[in-house]
Parts: structure tokens; sequence; C-alpha cells
């Protein structure tokens, strides 16, 4: 389980042993609830490919949309359009968020918004989000953005700039719905298609040694 559930999880089982006690009824409502509420927040293991330029996908759920967008104002990358990869997660998806590459972190920044559903296209703009750009080993830098959803009140970030990081490794958590964005550098092409299902830290997204419509590089 993410640590970040585990105050949530407690209080359901207080709040459902409290019902248990006053009423002598509940008992198998409160263990449903705070079973479902655990199984929320789990933490699953997951194991990267072995492909040294492959960008993982950084959630579970399914790619909604695959735009040609310039990037937003607070990851501070190039204002040019580049590809990005939109993950959404339902409330039966696990809400951990997962680092794509080995890296470095650049920079992290909130930002305060509305809560639209998460499938919509302008969420990535208008919704709450948090966004970090990512140094990667082979001198590319990914942006990826957590947005918060119709149901999601709550984003958790747990790296700060200057954090080596290791691909697949756990970085954050969206509480109940919501959706995950990642900004491939100029000219690489994702290897997914809409309506398909990621598994966060094992999907591949895209491999920054083939670009769009061009041979393997040997580096960046």
């Amino acid at each position: 389980m993410h640590p970040g559930g585990r105050p949530v999880v407690a209080t359901v089982a207080a709040a459902a042993g409290a019902v248990r006690l006053l009423t002598g009824r509940g008992t198998g409502a409160g263990l449903l609830a705070t079973a479902a509420t655990a199984a929320f927040f789990r933490e699953p293991r997951r194991v990267p490919p072995p492909r040294p330029g492959a960008v993982l996908a950084p959630a579970d759920g399914t790619v909604a949309l695959i735009s040609e967008v310039v990037p937003p104002a607070e990851l501070d990358l190039p204002r040019e359009p580049v590809t990005r990869v939109s993950v959404f997660l339902s409330v039966l998806d696990v809400h951990v968020q997962r680092i794509p590459m080995h890296g470095r972190i650049r920079s992290v920044e909130y930002r305060p918004g509305a809560f639209l559903s998460a499938d919509l296209d302008k969420a990535s703009e208008d919704n709450e989000r948090n966004a970090l750009v990512l140094e990667t080993q082979t001198g590319h830098l990914l942006g990826v953005v957590q947005i918060a959803g119709l149901l999601a009140r709550r984003i958790r970030c747990d790296v700060r700039p200057g954090d080596e990081v290791a691909a697949g490794e756990t970085y954050g958590l969206i509480r109940f719905g919501s959706r995950v964005d990642t900004y491939l550098p100029p000219g690489i092409a994702p290897e997914v298609s809409p309506g398909q299902r990621t598994v966060g830290g094992e999907t591949v997204l895209a491999d920054l040694a083939v670009e769009k419509d061009g041979p393997e590089k040997d580096g960046p």
C-alpha cells in the first residue's frame, strides 16, 4: 500500500468500527469498505523492461488522447509542438505514478485549478495539476503532469528538483480518478494508441532511440 493511503484506510476502518460498536451492525459493510479503500491505494511491484531508450508509462490506465501540442508553461520546455500521451485512470486502476526513465528531476511545479472530467482535452490546462521535468540519462527532457479529475481532490508528489530517480520508481499519487500526461521530446513518436491499456512502470510509451519517420539513433 502507498503510504499516502494509510491514513485514509485507517479512517475508514475506524469509522466502520465505530458504527459496529454503536449499532451492533454493519460488520460486513465496514470490512468491504475498508478492503475497497485499501485496494485503491495498492502499490504493486513492477519490473521495467530492459530497453535503455524506453519511456515507460507513468500510470496504469487507458490511453485517452495522443496529441501534438505545445507543452504547458510550467514545464518550461521549448515552445514547440511535441507529442503528448494522456493516460486516464478510472477509480478501479492503480493510482500511484511512476518515473518513466532513469534520470534527475529538473523541476517540480504545482498549479491549482478546476476539477473537470480528466478525460477531456482541456483538463490538461484547466485542472489542478502537478508538473515535473525529468532530465534523462540520455540527455532528453521529459514532461510528466499529474492532473486531478472530477472526483480527485488530492495530488501527492514525493520528488524534488535535483533528486536522482529510477525508471519504474513510485513518485506520487492522485486520489479517486485522474489523468497523467507525458510530453515526449521533439521528433519522438509514441508506440501506443488511443484505447490501449497501460501498466505503469512496464508499458513502453515511446523509444527515444527512434525518431518519427526516421532511423534509429545512436544517442540523444
